[in-house]
């Protein structure tokens, strides 16, 4: 309490110059007393964030403006900002890409599994990381290529390369370094699978650049995104069955057109602008058609790799789960609304864990099934 008084001492006995220090210990206790805000404490601190017009202290901590949260997004935000470029080149904050290069390799390795067992976790881990490895360079090897035209569309214009955060230097550099741990997960798997992953590194290369010469660029993608249809069986068995990979990969491509002809519709007039090519330019108003052709595609030969596969009845099930859903995507989309595209897009990740969570149901049937058979055959043979 004496801490928060000043005396005032008689100016007679201090002189002018005692006076004028009463007069500066005054004010610092004023000063002590109420706060930078002119407040007291408690005040102050009730009072939140200072008005419009209040003066800071030199130094004051300057608010966060970047809230913590679960999203992809805000994990890129509340990340040191130097990296926050680097990991928007990768397309961290947009993780639908890395779900969609992963979800084929889940499916492949689940089909792999023996009757009666999950897929093997430490080959659903390692995937993953290469995943999202190998879709950041793709991504990153696509921003270099594309940096003269995403300037020019709006939805890409605030890319990091198009938008100068990130240099044509750092970002090959940069796509050195993804490479390079790619390299390191690949080189976990067989000798086989080696060669296989190494094997798809061309189309990584040149799928981005599908689009000057071909209104098929979305069947490069396909051609690139579902590669893990095959590498992930060979992960596993050391490997491929063609009679089982070969149609798995092709009923991946059906899909990626499926999805990717929907996303390309968010860009068509840009596109068309300024001389890119895609699906969604060459099947314009008959999308819808096209679409529901490569869904049927899809469907039968995921059919034709349950019956080579010896599936069961989840895996049927979710065969229907999904052409539902397929056939309620296609019926509703809505190819003029860039937000209903960028919808349907999305929900594609919906569809490829229903097929993976049918192949592991699938997978603890058919053990069940065995169990079953074992027992009838035992007790027929003591009768």
């Amino acid at each position: 309490a004496t801490a928060h008084r000043v005396p005032a001492l008689p100016s007679a006995m201090l002189g002018s110059r005692g006076a004028l220090c009463a007069g500066r210990l005054r004010a610092a206790g004023q000063a002590w007393l109420w706060g930078p805000l002119g407040r007291p404490p408690a005040l102050a601190r009730g009072a939140g964030a200072p008005r419009r017009g209040d003066r800071q202290p030199r130094g004051w901590p300057e608010p966060r403006g970047r809230p913590l949260g679960l999203s992809a997004a805000a994990v890129v935000n509340s990340a040191p900002r130097p990296l926050q470029p680097y990991l928007r080149l990768m397309r961290l904050d947009k993780p639908i890409g890395t779900w969609l290069l992963y979800l084929p390799c889940t499916w492949s390795i689940g089909l792999a599994a023996e009757p009666g067992c999950f897929p093997d976790w430490y080959m659903l881990s390692l995937f993953g990381a290469g995943a999202v490895l190998m879709r950041g360079a793709g991504c990153t090897i696509n921003d270099m290529w594309d940096q003269e035209y995403d300037k020019k569309v709006t939805r890409t214009a605030n890319r990091p390369v198009a938008a100068g955060n990130i240099s044509t230097f750092q970002s090959f550099v940069f796509l050195g370094g993804q490479l390079t741990l790619a390299l390191g997960v690949l080189l976990c798997l067989n000798y086989y699978s080696i060669a296989l992953g190494a094997a798809s590194l061309l189309l990584v290369v040149t799928y981005p650049l599908m689009k000057r010469i071909t209104y098929w660029p979305q069947l490069a993608l396909g051609l690139t995104f579902n590669w893990g249809a095959l590498l992930g069986w060979s992960a596993v068995k050391g490997s491929c069955d063609p009679s089982v990979c070969l149609p798995l990969y092709f009923s991946g491509v059906m899909w990626t057109l499926m999805y990717d002809t929907i996303y390309a519709h968010q860009d068509k007039r840009d596109d068309a602008l300024i001389g890119l090519k895609s699906t969604a330019l060459l099947l314009g108003d008959n999308t819808k058609q096209w679409l529901s052709g490569f869904g049927v595609a899809m469907l039968g030969a995921l059919g034709l790799v349950g019956v080579n596969s010896s599936q069961a009845a989840p895996y049927y099930a979710a065969l229907l789960a999904m052409g539902a859903h397929l056939a309620h995507q296609v019926y509703t989309l809505d190819i003029h609304r860039p937000e209903d595209c960028w919808e349907k897009f999305t929900s594609n990740r919906t569809i490829g864990l229903m097929l993976f969570l049918g192949i592991v149901l699938g997978n603890l049937w058919k053990e069940k099934k065995t169990d079953n058979t074992k027992k009838s055959t035992e007790s027929s043979i003591e009768n």
